[in-house]
């Protein structure tokens, strides 16, 4: 067993390859939703068990695989008393997500510089303008075959959300291996409807679908995309897809949030923190 501790400088991608080689059976990092994407990926390439320790600041994806995020180390419990469950990944192009991909406005919304320090703040001040501006972007959309259009928002799931979002509970996905995507679209026609999603009034201005496969594009060569949470550039068009069962993930036998149903109410500012890697109230 060899233990990195991780100081924000280190290639965590080059770390777990280099694990690979010098002969793991298992790989494992304390993280957030990026940084487990980013050694999931690893993992599912050499067809290794991964082991989600949830020490991040979300961790949307150890939420729906039952961990407990308040006790990140009941999370190696998986190695001494655990059981493999295979569940699937998203791709945004080749780059792994296993929360989520935004597009659009919210794409815009990450590259703020006072993103990080102010998410809802930054979010709340933005967004409206962002999305019925003279810069607002506007994106299409083809999932499985339906073509949506005149977007200005989209966010894709690696399993789809439990009636969109929960809004008395963190968003939760019922499934982690249902081999589809997750695609919430939004439309607006001014800046009174986008306030009104903002703030989580009935707007009618989201459109909700399924899809094994999601193409997104836009009128730039490229698109900025939110790969759980973290900003990246994207050439446009962006298919999305699932890898169903790419995964091999290890998880304690009893795991304190295994099983518990998503909500029942859909609610935009629960999505707008979704994309933003939030589950906060």
């Amino acid at each position: 067993c060899r233990v990195v501790l991780l100081d924000g400088g280190q290639d965590v991608t080059a770390l777990a390859r280099r694990a690979v080689t010098e002969g793991a059976d298992l790989l494992a990092v304390a993280g957030g939703d990026g940084t487990q994407a980013l050694v999931a990926e690893v993992a599912a390439g050499h067809d290794l068990p991964f082991l989600v320790i949830p020490a991040g600041t979300r961790n949307h994806f150890a939420l729906d695989l039952g961990l407990d995020r308040d006790d990140p180390a009941a999370a190696l419990d998986g190695l001494t008393d655990g059981v493999e469950l295979r569940v699937d990944l998203g791709y945004a192009a080749d780059r792994v997500f296993v929360n989520n991909a935004s597009f659009g406005t919210y794409g815009f919304v990450v590259t703020d510089p006072a993103y990080r320090g102010a998410k809802s703040r930054t979010t709340l001040r933005t967004l409206p303008g962002l999305l019925t501006g003279e810069g607002a972007p506007t994106l299409r959309a083809r999932a499985d075959g339906v073509a949506v259009d005149g977007l200005r928002a989209l966010l894709v799931s690696n399993n789809p959300y439990g009636r969109v979002v929960d809004a008395a509970r963190p968003g939760r996905r019922e499934r982690l291996d249902s081999g589809l995507l997750g695609v919430v679209c939004v439309r607006v026609g001014n800046t009174a409807q986008a306030a009104r999603l903002v703030r989580g009034a009935r707007s009618g201005g989201l459109v909700r679908v399924n899809a094994g496969e999601v193409v997104v594009e836009g009128d730039t060569a490229t698109l900025p995309v939110g790969i759980d949470g973290e900003h990246v550039e994207l050439p446009s068009p962006v298919v999305c897809r699932s890898a169903p069962g790419a995964l091999r993930v290890r998880v304690p036998r009893r795991r304190p949030g295994a099983g518990k149903p998503a909500g029942a109410t859909a609610d935009w500012p629960r999505v707008a923190r979704l994309a933003r890697g939030r589950t906060d109230q």
